[in-house]
C-alpha cells in the first residue's frame, strides 16, 4: 500500500503550490478523513475547469502542480490532483483509465477527433474505509449545468462514476474498455494510446483554427 501514498514527479503534493492550496482547502475541515476527501473532491472539481483542447504530450502537463497552476485542464490531471491530495493526508490512491463514449459530447469535438469514443478518460481510486471507491472530479458544476446534467458527487463510501443516463433520460456516458489501475501515471502508455486513436491530431504538418490548432501544436510539440 505504501506505493500508492508516494509523492512523486505527478502526484508531487510536496510541491510548494500543492501544499499551500491544501491548506487553503481544508482550513477549517474537521479532521475525520471523508470529511477531508469530500472538500478536495469539490475543490478539485469546481476550481479546476474541464477544457480537453489543453492537452499537451508534455509529461509536467500531467501533474498535480500543473493542474492548479494551469486553473484548466481534462480528466487525468484533475484526477492526479484530486489522488495526490488524498495521498498528502495520507488516504491511498491510484489513477483508473477507460475508454468512454460521451453521448452529448459537442459536434466540434467529435469532428476535431473523429471519434465519439475518448480514449484514455482518467479518474482516481481512493481507499477509504477498507475499500477503493472511485472518484471523478472531471467536470466542473458550471459545465455540468451547460450540458444539462447533474455535477457527480461523492460522499467517499460509494462509487462516483459517470451517469449513464441524465436527469431527462438521455444517454450520457459509457463505459466500453478499462485500462485499469497505476500507482503513479503511466506517461508513455497514455500517450501511445492516444496518439494510436487519434493519429490526425499528432500530424506536424496538421493545422486547423481555433482550440483544435493549439492543441494540434501542442500535441507534436511534446
Amino acid at each position: 500500500m505504501q506505493q500508492y501514498l508516494e509523492a512523486t514527479r505527478f502526484f508531487d503534493y510536496d510541491h510548494p503550490q500543492v501544499q499551500h492550496w491544501l491548506e487553503r482547502q481544508l482550513e477549517g475541515v474537521g479532521e475525520d478523513p471523508l470529511e477531508r476527501i469530500r472538500a478536495l473532491y469539490l475543490a478539485v472539481r469546481d476550481q479546476i475547469s474541464y477544457n480537453p483542447y489543453v492537452f499537451r504530450t508534455d509529461p509536467a502537463t500531467f501533474s498535480a502542480s500543473y493542474a492548479l497552476e494551469s486553473g484548466e485542464t481534462y480528466c487525468i490531471p484533475k484526477a492526479v490532483l484530486l489522488g495526490a491530495a488524498a495521498r498528502a493526508i495520507g488516504v491511498p490512491s491510484r489513477l483508473g483509465l477507460a475508454d468512454v463514449k460521451n453521448h452529448l459530447s459537442s459536434p466540434r469535438l467529435i469532428e476535431w477527433l473523429q471519434s465519439d469514443i475518448f480514449r484514455m478518460h482518467g479518474y482516481i481510486e481512493l481507499y477509504l474505509n477498507g475499500r477503493w471507491v472511485k472518484a471523478t472530479p472531471a467536470f466542473n458544476a458550471e459545465l455540468c449545468a451547460m450540458m444539462n446534467v447533474e455535477p457527480l458527487e461523492f460522499d467517499g463510501v460509494r462509487d462516483s462514476v459517470f451517469q449513464e443516463y441524465t436527469a431527462s433520460g438521455d444517454a450520457h456516458m459509457e463505459y466500453i474498455n478499462d485500462h485499469g489501475v497505476f500507482d503513479d501515471l503511466p506517461h508513455q502508455f497514455i500517450v501511445d494510446g492516444l496518439r494510436r486513436a487519434y493519429g490526425h491530431l499528432f500530424r506536424e504538418d496538421r493545422r486547423q483554427s481555433g482550440g483544435g490548432a493549439s492543441l494540434t501544436r501542442d500535441i507534436t510539440a511534446g
